[in-house]
């Protein structure tokens, strides 16, 4: 029994130290974009595709909400943040038996998820800077938390639809 609960905790720890990596780059690429660019500045790396840029985002993904000026938009999102953390926390640790593709997914959505939520809490708004043109169409801009969310969410989607394992050996594990 004390083999398996410390088997059991090495692979909480990988998942919850991928979910640190990916504050920190996040955090740290942050950082450099706001030093070395002024708000609303851009910096072409490819012309007419990738730019760098410094843009704030007080809205949710893909600036959902970034116009409304109810004053509850950013305690609401925190609170939406904080929830969705719980809720991946204790999904991380219920599963940490083994090193799976959900768990890194799920380590994945943490790391990203805990970064906006950072710059929610610290500066009220959430820190962008990849800005993608395709032909007339501007994506619109987002940075490394986004795209571990984004990342974990298809690779968990990707994890419950193709995993291959009967239902019933799924739950026994």
């Amino acid at each position: 029994m004390e083999f398996a609960d410390n088997a059991r905790a090495s692979f909480r720890r990988y998942y919850f130290v991928i979910a640190i990596v990916v504050l920190m780059l996040d955090q740290t690429t942050k950082s450099l974009v706001a030093r070395r660019l002024a708000l609303h500045d851009t910096v072409t790396v490819i012309p007419g595709f990738f730019s760098i840029s410094h843009v704030l985002n007080p809205g949710a993904a893909f600036s959902l909400f970034a116009d409304s000026a109810s004053r509850y938009t950013a305690p609401g999102l925190i609170l939406f943040s904080v929830l969705v953390l719980s809720i991946v926390t204790t999904m991380l640790w219920r599963s940490g038996h083994s090193f799976t593709a959900g768990g890194l997914a799920l380590a994945l959505i943490m790391g990203g998820a805990l970064g906006n939520l950072s710059d929610r809490i610290r500066i009220g708004s959430v820190v962008d800077f990849l800005m993608f043109n395709f032909g007339s169409y501007h994506w619109p801009d987002f940075n490394l938390a986004d795209s571990a969310i984004v990342i974990g969410s298809l690779l968990l989607i990707s994890d419950l639809f193709f995993n291959q394992q009967p239902a019933q050996t799924r739950q026994q594990s």
